[in-house]
C-alpha cells in the first residue's frame, strides 16, 4: 500500500478533493511538519514518541545521579579532611612539625595510576612529588628547593582527565623559551601514556583521543591574561609562578576555571622555587597564610594547600651528590633558596643586610618625648602607604612603630584614618608626602595634599632621590658599633617588613630598585628618612630655641 493511501491527509487536494499530482504522477505532499510529529519528515505514533520521552526522562536522571555521585564524593574527601584535622588536635596522629607527608602512588587518582604503575612512563617520587598529584585541594602551590621533581608533576597532574572530552587544561610559564623545555618533555610522556594524541605546534596544543585537551601558554604581561577571555578551563597550571610579577594574572585565569562536566573536579596547581620579582604575593597566599601540607580556606573561599619540595625528595638527582655540590657553589642568597627551599630570601634583593633578627623587633610603647614624623606614599589604584617614625635618643635609633597600607583610598578618607590612628599619640604627627600630591594635573578641586594639610596635618614636600633615598636605608640598616642598627621596625608592620625583605632591584639600574615590584611601604620609608629627622638630644634643642626667631614654614601654605 503507498503512503498517500495510509496518510492521505498529508498530501495536497485541490478544490475538487482529488490529489494534486506532480510531474512524475504521484501525489505531491503537504509541506510543513505534521501534526504530532517530533522531528523533521517524521510522524510518530503515540508509543514512539512514549519511548522517546522515556529516554529523556531516564538520560535526565542518570545526568542527576552521577551529579549526585560527584557531590557525595565531594563530601566525603571534605569529610575526611575535617576528621584529619580533629585527629591531629586531640592528638591521635603525630604531628609533622613541617615534615613532608608520606603519601605512596596508591593515592592517586586512576589515570595518573594508571600512568605511573601500568605504562612506568612516569612513576612519581613517594612524598611530595605524590602529594602534589594527589591532592584534592582546588589550589596547591608545590614549592621550594630545585631539583625537586616539580615541572614534570606540573605535567602529569592534567592528565587526571585526559580520558574525559570535556577537559580543558592550560598550563603557563612566564615566556615563550621557558615554555620550550615543558613542551620538549611533553613530547615524551604523553603519546606514550595516551598513543593516538596529536600536538599541534601553531597553537601550542595537544588534542587527546577522547578530545581533552591540554594548551601551553606564555605571560610576559599582565595584559597576555585576555588572550584567554572568553575560555573556560577545567584545569590552570602555573609553573614558576614567582616569575608574575603580581597576583593580577592567577586572579584573572582563576575566573576562568569552570567545567559543564560534573565528572571533573577544576583545579589550580602552581609550583615555584623561593625568590622572584613575585615571591612576595606567592609568600603571602601559601606559605603565610598555613603550615605547610596542611589545608586551608583561603579569602576567596578555595581550599588551598602548599607542599615543600626539598632536593633529596628526587633519588634521581640527590643519588650521586653532583646537584648538591653545585647549588652549594652558589651565592648565598640563591644557595638558602635554591638548596634550602628558604622563603624568607628574594633573589635579587636589595637590601640583602636587612635581618628579622636584627631589624625586627617587638612594640614597646613609645615615650612622650621622642620626636615622631610619618612619611606618606598616596596611591588610589595601588596602595596608600605610610609608615610613623620616633627617634631613640639613647643611640639615635629610627624605630618605625606604626604602618597603614590600604588600596582604593580617596584623599578625605586617607585624612580621617591618618587621624584615627595618631589619637594615641601626644600631638599630630608632622611628616613628609609624595610632590605628585600636590599638582593639579586638570583638576578644579583641593589636591591630595591640600585635602591632608586641611585635615590638620603637618605636611611638607618630600626629598625623591631615589638612588640618595636607597643609600640612605642601607647605612639606616647598616649594624653600629653598639650591635644595634639605625633602623628598627615593630613586627606589626608586616607589609614594610615584606617589601624591604623581598624588593628586587632594577635589572637595567643596580642603583636603584624595581619599581614594579610593590614599593609603597618601602617609598614612604624612603620618603621619612630623607626628611633628616631630628637626631639631637632634647637639651641641645631647648638650647636652640633660645637663638631661634618665630617659627617660619618652608612652604607658606601647606608646609613646616
Amino acid at each position: 500500500m503507498n503512503d498517500w493511501e495510509e496518510n492521505p491527509d498529508a498530501y495536497m487536494r485541490d478544490d475538487n478533493g482529488d490529489f494534486i499530482l506532480k510531474k512524475d504522477g504521484t501525489p505531491r505532499k503537504k509541506t510543513g511538519r505534521p501534526k504530532g510529529s517530533s522531528g523533521r519528515g517524521y510522524n510518530y505514533h503515540s508509543e514512539t514518541k512514549a519511548k522517546i520521552d522515556a529516554r529523556k526522562i531516564v538520560r535526565k536522571k542518570e545526568k542527576r545521579l552521577a551529579q549526585a555521585r560527584t557531590k557525595l564524593e565531594n563530601y566525603k574527601r571534605s569529610l575526611d579532611t575535617s576528621k584529619s584535622t580533629l585527629n591531629k588536635l586531640e592528638g591521635t596522629e603525630a604531628k609533622s612539625e613541617g615534615k613532608i607527608t608520606t603519601t605512596t602512588t596508591a593515592d592517586l587518582p586512576k589515570a595518573l595510576r594508571t600512568v605511573a604503575e601500568e605504562n612506568v612512563i612516569f612513576r612519581p617520587n613517594d612524598g611530595p612529588q605524590t602529594d602534589f598529584l594527589a591532592a584534592s585541594e582546588t589550589d596547591v602551590l608545590y614549592g621550594g628547593a630545585a631539583g625537586g621533581g616539580k615541572s614534570y608533576a606540573m605535567l602529569v597532574d592534567p592528565l587526571r582527565y585526559a580520558h574525559r572530552g570535556a577537559h580543558r587544561a592550560l598550563i603557563l610559564r612566564r615566556s615563550m623559551p621557558e615554555l620550550r623545555e615543558l613542551i620538549d618533555k611533553s613530547r615524551e610522556l604523553y603519546p606514550k601514556a595516551f598513543p593516538g594524541c596529536k600536538y599541534k605546534e601553531v597553537e601550542k596544543l595537544w588534542n587527546f583521543p577522547s578530545g581533552a585537551k591540554i594548551e601551553f601558554g606564555f605571560l610576559e604581561r599582565d595584559a597576555d591574561v585576555y588572550r584567554y577571555q572568553g575560555q573556560a578551563y577545567s584545569w590552570i597550571g602555573f609553573d614558576e609562578i614567582t616569575h608574575q610579577a603580581t597576583e593580577f594574572s592567577w586572579n584573572y585565569l582563576a575566573s576562568r576555571l569552570r567545567t559543564t562536566d560534573p565528572e571533573i573536579v577544576p583545579y589550580m596547581r602552581c609550583t615555584a622555587n623561593p625568590g622572584g620579582v613575585g615571591a612576595h604575593w606567592v609568600k603571602k597566599r601559601y606559605i603565610d597564610a598555613s603550615p605547610p601540607n596542611e589545608t586551608f580556606i583561603g579569602s576567596d573561599g578555595l581550599s588551598r594547600k602548599f607542599i615543600p619540595a626539598r632536593l633529596d625528595d628526587n633519588p634521581y638527582l640527590a643519588r650521586d651528590g653532583r646537584y648538591e655540590q653545585m647549588l652549594k657553589a652558589l651565592p648565598p642568597t640563591q644557595r638558602r633558596q635554591l638548596l634550602e627551599g628558604d622563603w624568607e630570601v628574594a633573589e635579587g634583593a636589595a637590601f640583602t643586610e636587612f635581618d628579622r633578627n636584627v631589624h625586627i623587633i617587638d612594640p614597646f610603647e613609645i615615650p612622650i618625648h621622642w620626636d615622631r614624623i610619618k612619611g606618606i606614599d598616596y596611591g588610589y589604584a595601588s596602595e596608600s602607604a605610610c609608615v610613623w617614625g620616633a627617634i631613640d635618643r639613647d643611640d639615635n635609633t629610627l624605630i618605625i612603630y606604626r604602618e597603614l597600607y590600604r588600596k582604593g583610598l580617596l584623599a578625605t578618607d586617607l585624612a580621617f584614618m591618618l587621624t584615627e590612628m595618631e589619637l594615641n599619640d601626644p600631638m599630630s604627627v608632622p611628616g613628609v608626602l609624595d610632590t605628585a600630591c600636590w599638582n593639579r594635573t586638570g583638576q578644579t578641586g583641593p589636591t591630595v595634599g591640600e585635602t591632608l594639610t586641611k585635615a590638620g596635618h603637618k605636611l611638607r614636600r618630600a626629598d625623591k632621590n631615589r638612588v640618595a633615598g636607597k643609600i640612605q636605608i642601607h647605612e639606616y640598616l647598616k649594624v653600629q658599633q653598639s650591635g644595634r642598627p639605625k633602623l628598627q621596625i615593630f613586627n606589626t608592620c608586616p607589609n614594610l617588613i615584606r617589601e624591604l625583605q623581598s624588593i628586587p632591584l632594577d635589572k637595567s639600574n643596580p642603583e636603584d630598585v624595581d619599581t614594579h615590584a610593590q614599593d609603597h611601604a618601602y617609598d614612604a620609608l624612603r620618603y621619612l628618612i630623607m626628611s633628616r629627622p631630628r637626631i639631637d638630644d632634647t637639651f641641645s634643642r631647648m638650647r636652640q630655641l633660645h637663638r631661634e626667631t618665630i617659627y617660619q614654614p618652608s612652604d607658606g601654605t601647606f608646609g613646616y
